[in-house]
């Protein structure tokens, strides 16, 4: 046997780890041992149903396009609930798409990737994954980081600097650190980890060489999309489109006007 099967010992091993992780999770005061059950049972629905959808949706283009659009959807309303709240939370798509779409279009249009739905939907599904993770954890550092120093903000506002260019200042090196993640990821591959996609490959029958194409493929792929996404979201977080208190509010009226 070189896969995985759906068996008894499956489910009584993943019931295990999941009632494990909440274990600890609740032990160690963590606050997250209910998330941590809910979250394994969602996945658990959620990839029975998606990969009942797949079986259908693979075979009819238009299927394939709104499973990704829906993915896509899901993806940016997550980011942008993690960052902020009520209408701001629409700015999550941006870095998400600005991300996604260029390095799909070099995948398939290259010819790199083959174009179909067997293979869309899951290069899709991996690059919109990292850049909602990028992307939330860029936003929400970047606007910890804008109202934690906000008074640095001001200073800068008042040294000349436009609201965009001082707010970049102080949130930029912060947020720039939901990349470190993917860095280690790609820079450790083969040697700590050997992500999901080589080791799919390898249960699924495929040889050593070509997974480890495929995986690396995936990977500087991964790590374009998600660069875009954080150089995007900063910039967003920058101009205040994440919502919060803007950059310079604090300044009188005429403090504002000369740094105009």
């Amino acid at each position: 046997m070189n896969s995985i099967d759906l068996s008894l010992a499956t489910a009584v091993v993943v019931l295990l780890l999941a009632v494990g992780a909440a274990a600890v999770a609740r032990l160690g005061r963590l606050g997250h041992a209910p998330a941590v059950l809910v979250a394994c049972l969602r996945a658990a629905a959620q990839l029975g149903a998606v990969s009942l959808i797949i079986v259908w949706a693979v075979e009819h283009a238009l299927a394939v396009a709104v499973f990704v659009l829906v993915m896509y959807g899901v993806a940016s309303v997550t980011a942008g609930r993690r960052i902020t709240s009520g209408s701001a939370v629409r700015w999550a798509a941006v870095p998400i798409a600005a991300g996604t779409l260029p390095v799909l279009a070099l995948l398939f249009g290259s010819g790199v990737v083959p174009p179909l739905g067997i293979t869309l939907i899951p290069v899709a599904g991996i690059l919109l994954g990292g850049c909602l993770t990028v992307t939330a954890l860029a936003g929400r550092r970047a606007l910890d980081e804008l109202a934690r120093r906000r008074g640095e903000v001001e200073a800068a506002l008042s040294l000349g600097f436009s609201e965009r260019d001082a707010a970049l200042e102080i949130c930029r090196p912060p947020a720039a650190q939901a990349l470190v993640p993917a860095l280690d990821q790609t820079g450790t591959v083969g040697l700590v980890t050997l992500p999901g996609a080589f080791v799919g490959m390898l249960l699924g029958g495929a040889g050593p060489l070509q997974a480890g194409v495929v995986q690396l493929v995936v990977l500087v792929a991964l790590l374009a999309a998600e660069a875009v996404a954080v150089v995007v979201t900063i910039e967003l977080a920058a101009r205040g489109r994440f919502g919060g208190q803007r950059p310079g509010a604090g300044l009188s009226g005429g403090a504002r006007r000369a740094n105009r």
